[in-house]
């Protein structure tokens, strides 16, 4: 964990921002994989983990916003605990470790909330995600479990929101410790690939040993495939061939927490052909702009629009696209071959915080979330603060059905040349994905670097 003070002032500054009323921050429990006895891997809620630092299972967090009180409520190990998981630190020695003065049993958190929700208090809580923190905030609170969702408080997440995407040296520190680890996921992922013949569950296996080896799992299942057309490829079953792109869209967490994420696409067998390395090369020109007009006070909405229009003159020249590029851009052509947004924000969530909701993290008041086909899939679109973690991932994707689909409705006859464009549809896809720190004046890519021009992802891929 970090230092006492650093979950102190965290606190201390939720109090300031949500003012009145009881704020409770629950962690998670454990959930069963096949029957009870034998549980998935446990993984923390971030609010829980960010406000009072603990990985453990079991523990709820509360604040009194007028008085400043705060409790750590959980239930006490007993000897069958000590038997199975070994010695534990008591609650109070928990609390203490974390700055918190109060502890109790869950019966104790009950008499807390039940005289505060008697007395008119608002109790704020963030939108839970698992079904049995629903039910248990609907028991505590007294209310149907239906309507739990709609009584979030949207003061807590404003408060939450605005001190999570600041990102403090500390954390910079943890984020590039599961870069390091990346880095050595998507290295493998090169070496393996050059082999023809290999199994993508092999080489997604490999990388998935990689993160655990480093002390935490994956940030999020592997995405790995030859059909990178398919933007959640989760499916390894397929053995890799050449004249195929491989895309690897993979991170980690480290033993704080904190994440990373990459996506690196590569030819099988080591070698770019010359239709490869035109789509891929015209998908780093945009991640190579995107990264330079990242700065404060920018949207990152304009960014997003001046990648895709940097993509669109790049096809332009292979002559899949014609016309005013930039007009092509204002009216939605680009949703073809970038369906997706051009990052997201990134911490102790690999997309953070989306728990609250996407729009409390990537938009506000000023900056409405598009409609738009492709830009209504950007998570990320307000203006850019120093400080704040975010993912630079545009890509290109021949996806047939939409093709198709696109080319029966006879839309964007004026820019899209389908002819061309049909001869693409068994490419699959390319996408290239970096993580960022907005900084005074521009930003830094975090972490070492990782192969990504055609030259050195084909020297990293003969070794």
């Amino acid at each position: 964990m970090f230092s006492k003070d650093t979950y102190i002032k965290r606190r201390q500054q939720l109090c300031k921002d949500v003012e009145k009323g009881l704020i409770l921050v629950v962690g998670n429990s454990d959930v069963a994989f096949n029957y009870q006895a034998n549980q998935y891997t446990f993984r923390q809620d971030s609010t829980f983990r960010y406000f009072f630092g603990y990985d453990i299972q079991g523990l709820i967090g509360v604040i009194d916003v007028e008085s400043g009180e705060e409790y750590l409520f959980g239930e006490e190990v007993d000897m069958n605990d000590i038997i199975w998981t070994g010695p534990i630190p008591s609650l109070s020695e928990r609390a203490t470790e974390i700055g918190v003065k109060n502890t109790g049993n869950i019966k104790d958190l009950r008499n807390l909330i039940d005289k505060s929700v008697f007395a008119g208090r608002k109790v704020h809580y963030v939108p839970p995600y698992r079904a049995e923190n629903v039910e248990f905030i609907a028991d505590l609170l007294h209310i149907d479990y239906r309507f739990v969702q709609a009584y979030v408080s949207t003061e807590l997440i404003a408060a939450c929101v605005k001190q999570r995407s600041i990102k403090s040296e500390e954390e910079i520190v943890e984020i590039e410790k599961a870069l390091d680890t990346a880095y050595t996921m998507h290295t493998t992922m090169m070496r393996m690939a050059a082999k023809e013949g290999t199994y993508e569950y092999e080489i997604a296996g490999t990388m998935e040993g990689i993160a655990l080896a480093g002390g935490g799992p994956v940030s999020f299942p592997i995405i790995l495939t030859t059909h990178g057309e398919i933007l959640h490829g989760h499916d390894h079953s397929l053995q890799i061939k050449k004249g195929r792109m491989i895309v690897s869209d993979a991170g980690c967490e480290n033993v704080m927490g904190y994440c990373s994420d990459i996506t690196r696409s590569v030819p099988v067998g080591g070698k770019f052909d010359a239709r490869q390395k035109a789509i891929y090369e015209s998908v780093l020109s945009a991640q190579l702009l995107a990264a330079k007009l990242s700065r404060p006070n920018v949207k990152y909405s304009e960014i997003h629009l001046a990648a895709v229009e940097q993509l669109g003159g790049c096809l332009k020249e292979l002559g899949l696209l014609k016309g005013d590029i930039h007009q092509a851009v204002l009216e939605g052509v680009m949703g073809l071959f970038m369906p997706h947004g051009l990052g997201h924000m990134m911490g102790l969530d690999v997309h953070d915080m989306e728990n609250y909701g996407e729009n409390y993290v990537g938009y506000d008041k000023k900056n409405v979330r598009s409609t738009q086909f492709g830009l209504a899939s950007l998570r990320l679109g307000k203006e850019l603060q120093e400080g704040f973690v975010l993912t630079d991932e545009p890509g290109c994707y021949f996806i047939p059905a939409l093709i198709d689909k696109w080319r029966a409705e006879k839309k964007f006859m004026d820019f899209i040349n389908y002819d061309e464009v049909e001869k693409f549809k068994d490419f699959g896809g390319i996408r290239i994905e970096d993580d960022l720190l907005i900084t005074k004046n521009g930003c830094r890519i975090l972490g070492k670097p990782i192969p990504k021009t055609v030259e050195e992802v084909e020297n990293e891929m003969a070794k």
